[in-house]
């Protein structure tokens, strides 16, 4: 078996102290959380295994013309400035461990599957277990591990590498997604 570690929608729009959502509930969780040292304990241990590191972000162009108006999610990006390819807010976290070699998904919906070159990738690196983690909990971590179920990947959700702006939905989200994915620590996740 092969496996594969997603880091999702961990981008300065979100995590940063100077984005956006880092400055509210959801960076407050990200620090509290320990997240960027435990994605990069996550990582470290994919590199030692020689599993390929995915980074996944949302954005979009200077026009937004990929941006759903329709969208309670997405539609008031446009008027705040927020998630546009080449700002500041698309940047993967400065601390997070990220190398030249690995892979970059730039994703216009919550899913990284979705309109991506994901599954193609993951599909020509014969991966058939994917280890993920990143915020929102409820949000692209449980798209990811739904979609990714689905297409029949084994999966693993690293619980203490994941947040959402209120502790509660983060364990609602984590109670929900046992049906989908083995859970397991920075500390315990392994790479096969």
């Amino acid at each position: 078996m092969t496996s594969a570690y997603l880091v999702l929608d961990l981008q300065n729009d979100l995590v940063h102290t100077d984005g956006a959502s880092g400055k509210g509930p959801l960076g407050e969780a990200v620090r509290s959380r320990r997240i960027i040292e435990n994605t990069n304990k996550v990582i470290a241990k994919a590199r030692a295994a020689g599993a390929p590191v995915i980074f996944v972000r949302v954005g979009f162009s200077e026009d937004y013309r990929e941006c759903s108006a329709t969208s309670p999610m997405f539609s008031g990006l446009r008027k705040a400035g927020l998630m546009k390819l080449g700002s500041f807010g698309t940047e993967i976290h400065p601390d997070l461990d990220r190398m030249p070699e690995d892979i970059l998904i730039t994703k216009h919906r919550v899913s990284p599957f979705y309109g991506t070159e994901l599954e193609v990738i993951l599909r020509a690196k014969k991966i058939s277990r994917i280890v993920a983690s990143g915020v929102s909990t409820p949000a692209v971590v449980q798209a990811c591990i739904r979609e990714a179920h689905d297409r029949d990947y084994e999966c693993v959700v690293v619980e203490d590498a994941c947040a959402a702006p209120g502790a509660t939905e983060h364990d609602e989200s984590i109670a929900v997604l046992k049906r989908f994915a083995a859970v397991a620590t920075a500390d315990e996740v392994d790479f096969v």
